[in-house]
């Protein structure tokens, strides 16, 4: 393996890493916002309001987009693997 495969398969595994990671992220960020709107909004300012509804979209946004996170990963390993199997 030349150093200009192991680099590609560092960029292919990061690329992998924030697709598999991003949907959650994007969906806590988001709620994560609303809930500092309606703080700020209101004036309650408790670090337990927000952990519930960020819980509950992690959880939610798993279930939705699980497959497909789990088709990605799957699809990375058995490439990696492959390429093993080709040295």
């Amino acid at each position: 393996m030349t150093s200009l495969n192991a680099l590609e398969w560092l960029q292919h595994l990061l690329w992998t890493a924030v697709l598999v990671a991003g949907p959650v992220v994007l969906a806590v960020v988001v709620v994560g916002l609303v809930i500092a709107i309606l703080q700020a909004a209101t004036q309650v300012n408790d670090q337990a309001v927000a952990f519930g509804p960020k819980a509950l979209a992690v959880v939610l946004t798993l279930i939705a987009a699980g497959p497909w996170m789990l088709a990605q990963l799957t699809q990375f390993a058995q490439a990696a693997f492959a390429a093993v199997a080709r040295m």
